[in-house]
């Protein structure tokens, strides 16, 4: 098991049954996506270039999956958060049940279209 994956393991319910079902949602929508570990969090990797991240915020209770290049970003853009970050926006999830998978799919293939499209020509 990769440290991306004993991070994912190792946290403690419910945040585990999320991040495990974002790593499958993840994982089963984006084609040669790779979990790597970095930055002390799981972070996914298209083509060896930053996609998008999974972490548990330490000070609240949430689940955050961020997306590298979020200005760009087009569908479902009110559900991302910004956060007193300037580049990350995220999604944030506080329970497995308000995952909606088609939502979730839908912005990871626009982050993988805004990559291929406008950034990877």
């Amino acid at each position: 098991m990769n440290p991306a994956e004993n991070y994912i393991i190792n946290q403690s319910e419910p945040f585990r049954s999320i991040l495990l079902h974002l790593q499958w949602i993840i994982e089963s929508t984006i084609p040669g996506i790779e979990l790597k570990y970095k930055y002390k969090i799981p972070f996914y990797y298209v083509d060896g270039r930053p996609f998008c991240y999974l972490n548990k915020s330490k000070s609240e209770n949430y689940v955050d999956v961020g997306f590298w290049n979020s200005a760009h970003l087009t569908v479902h853009t009110e559900l991302l958060v910004t956060a007193g970050r300037k580049v990350m926006k995220s999604i944030r999830y506080t329970t497995l049940e308000e995952i909606e998978d088609t939502i979730l799919k839908e912005v990871l293939d626009d982050a993988y279209q805004v990559r291929y499209k406008k950034f990877w020509k």
